[in-house]
C-alpha cells in the first residue's frame, strides 16, 4: 500500500466516443504540466496495424500478435499529441471513421487488451499522467486518487463529430454518424474485457451543452479537491 501511495498522481477520465474527453485530457494535462496518455490511440494504432496488414478481425489469436508486435511512439508538441506506426506519422489516419470502428473491434479482444496494458501503466511518470480512455479508472489504474467518466447524449457526440468532420472538409451524414456512435457505445459497453462503464468511485460529468472551459473548471475543482487532503 505504501508503495502504491509513492506512486505519481493519474487522473482518468473515461467516456463514450464524442464527449469530449480527448480535449478535456489535452488541456488538463497541459494545466497541469502532466504527461497525457491517449489510450483510445493505442488501440486505433493497433486497428490500422492490422488493416494494413489486412487481418482479418474475427482472427483473435492474429490480432493479438499485431497488439504484442505494435511499433507505435506518441510525440507531444504544443499541446498536440503526435502518434508514429513505425516511424509515419498516423495521427490523422487513425481518427478515419474505418479505423475507429476496426479500434471498437479489436479492442474488445482480451488478448489485444492484455498485450497493450503494460504500455499505458508504463506513462505513470512525474510529476503525474491525465490518462484519457474508456477504462483508466476501472482496470488500468484502479487506484487513481481522481476518476472522471465523461459523457454526453447520442445526439450532441453526433454532432460535435460531424462538426469537426465538416471543418476538415468531409461531407458527412448526421443520421450516419448517429447511428455510428450508437453502434460503438453497444459494442464498448458489452463486450466482455474492460467494458465501458464508471468507476465505483468516478465523478460523472455529463457534458451536454456545457462549453469546454466550463467543464475544465469542473475537473481541475475535482483534482484540487481529491489531491490536496
Amino acid at each position: 500500500m505504501n508503495d502504491t501511495n509513492r506512486l505519481p498522481p493519474v487522473v482518468t477520465i473515461d467516456g463514450p466516443s464524442g464527449s469530449g474527453k480527448g480535449t478535456i485530457a489535452k488541456l488538463l494535462a497541459d494545466r497541469l504540466g502532466f504527461t497525457l496518455l491517449d489510450s483510445g490511440a493505442l488501440y486505433r494504432a493497433a486497428a490500422l496495424a492490422a488493416l494494413q496488414k489486412e487481418v482479418d478481425l474475427a482472427d483473435e489469436a492474429v490480432l493479438t500478435q499485431v497488439a504484442k508486435d505494435l511499433d507505435v511512439r506518441f510525440l507531444v508538441s504544443d499541446g498536440r499529441l503526435q502518434v508514429l506506426l513505425e516511424g509515419r506519422d498516423i495521427t490523422n489516419e487513425i481518427r478515419m471513421e474505418r479505423v475507429s470502428m476496426a479500434a471498437s473491434t479489436v479492442a474488445a479482444i482480451p488478448g489485444v487488451r492484455a498485450a497493450l496494458l503494460q504500455r499505458q501503466r508504463d506513462f505513470r511518470l512525474e510529476p503525474g499522467l491525465v490518462a484519457d480512455g474508456r477504462d483508466m479508472g476501472t482496470t488500468v489504474f484502479p487506484d487513481a486518487p481522481v476518476k472522471v467518466y465523461l459523457t454526453a447524449t447520442a445526439d450532441e457526440r453526433a454532432r460535435r463529430r460531424e462538426a469537426q468532420l465538416r471543418e476538415k472538409g468531409v461531407s458527412v451524414s448526421l443520421r450516419d454518424l448517429l447511428d455510428d456512435i450508437r453502434a460503438r457505445d453497444a459494442q464498448d459497453m458489452n463486450r466482455k474485457a474492460s467494458p465501458l462503464a464508471p468507476a465505483e468511485d468516478a465523478v460523472e460529468l455529463d457534458s451536454t451543452g456545457v462549453g469546454i472551459e466550463e467543464v475544465l473548471r469542473r475537473v481541475l475543482a475535482l483534482v484540487q479537491e481529491r489531491t490536496s487532503s
